[in-house]
């Protein structure tokens, strides 16, 4: 059995790698004014890939936070994947072509779940479905607004288009460290066949433990951020665990 991936997460607002509450843009606390020497750290530390979120790109539609982004790419040699603004497919190509690993569509996918399949048809591998659900419904715009849609209902979309994973927050434990929905997650995971990775709420090492149970081995990965930046989670610690567990 495959390890689970355990996801560090480098979220970017104004060129500055920082954490939210709940995808408030205004509880933004910074931890570092340099993503990429923040992403090269995380990449000795063990890590196999990274998760990169682009927020003022989430709100504007488009790629905000693009130097920062290319300069973590110059830095690291592991995988990383990206979300935030990615809405077409000049985007997608563009991000691809300069070393991203994987690009995940959030917003697009409710909007406009053909340019998933287009891409996902076009890049094999390459193209994840961000899901951020708040009591279960689909959030879109940056989470600044929630739709009708259940998160199981959007996965099922895109059940056959060859999608890699879905990246699954729940937004009510994202930034809070109040651990993850692991109901609503490992459920999720149980109604779709492509692979889940958890996000949101992260919180200890008692979730790293959580992690290995033997519902959660259906989990390709889980993301964290918050709680590596104020030591909750040991890195070395974690990576050792997981790996001692698959």
């Amino acid at each position: 059995m495959e390890a689970v991936i355990l996801f560090p997460a480098i979220d970017l607002k104004n060129g500055q790698c920082v954490r939210l509450k709940q995808g408030d843009m205004e509880q933004a606390t910074v931890f570092n004014d340099d993503p990429a020497a923040q992403a090269a750290t995380f990449e000795a530390q063990g890590f196999q890939w990274l998760h990169v979120v682009d927020l003022d790109g989430a709100f504007a539609g488009k790629p905000m936070n693009a130097a920062a982004v290319e300069a973590i790419l110059s830095q690291v040699a592991f995988p990383v994947q990206l979300g935030g603004g990615i809405r077409d497919m000049k985007t997608v190509e563009g991000w691809l072509s300069k070393g991203i690993a994987r690009v995940i569509i959030g917003t697009a996918a409710v909007r406009d779940p053909g340019f998933v399949r287009e891409a996902a048809k076009a890049f094999p591998g390459q193209v994840a479905v961000g899901i951020d659900a708040r009591d279960g419904f689909v959030a879109v715009e940056g989470w600044a607004e929630t739709s009708s849609l259940a998160a199981a209902d959007l996965g099922r979309r895109f059940e056959d288009a060859g999608v890699a994973a879905i990246v699954y927050t729940d937004i009510a434990r994202d930034g809070m460290l109040q651990g993850i929905n692991w109901d609503s997650t490992i459920g999720l995971a149980q109604a779709l066949t492509i692979p889940v990775i958890a996000s949101g709420g992260l919180a200890s090492m008692a979730d790293i433990e959580r992690l290995m149970a033997p519902d959660a081995a259906i989990l390709e990965g889980a993301i964290t951020g918050r709680a590596l930046y104020d030591g909750r989670i040991d890195p070395g610690a974690a990576l050792e665990r997981l790996a001692r567990a698959a």
